[in-house]
């Protein structure tokens, strides 16, 4: 569903899941090109009618979350790239953003091994 959400949308909904829960005007300040605040809290409204946004009164105003995980969110996002960029090789997609590090770091390299370890585990 998110993948068909309007450009705008989209980007107040990705920065309200970088920012777990927030009012509008901390999402109006997260985003690059801000909005106005009407336009930021009519997305916000759109966005829970759409069932993907949960407000809650909070002391400065509403206070809005993301109903789905940010890590759901960031899967469904990566898995699209992936598709449209790596033609669907997950590989591919890892070797080109390791491409992107100046160096990583023990822990990072660490994290990326037992990942691989995993893989060919699942795939025995």
């Amino acid at each position: 569903m998110i993948e068909a959400l309007p450009r705008r949308e989209r980007e107040v909904f990705e920065s309200l899941c970088r920012l777990k829960s927030a009012t509008a005007a901390a999402v109006r300040v997260a985003l690059s090109d801000p909005l106005s605040d009407s336009a930021i809290r009519t997305m916000l409204t759109r966005l829970e009618a759409k069932g993907l946004v949960t407000r809650q009164p909070g002391v400065d105003g509403f206070v809005y979350a993301p109903v789905e995980a940010a890590e759901a969110v960031a899967a469904t996002a990566l898995r699209r790239m992936i598709d449209t960029f790596f033609a669907g090789s997950a590989a591919s997609a890892a070797t080109a953003l390791i491409g992107l590090s100046d160096r990583l770091t023990t822990e990072e390299a660490a994290a990326l091994e037992a990942a691989i370890d995993r893989a060919q585990e699942r795939k025995s």
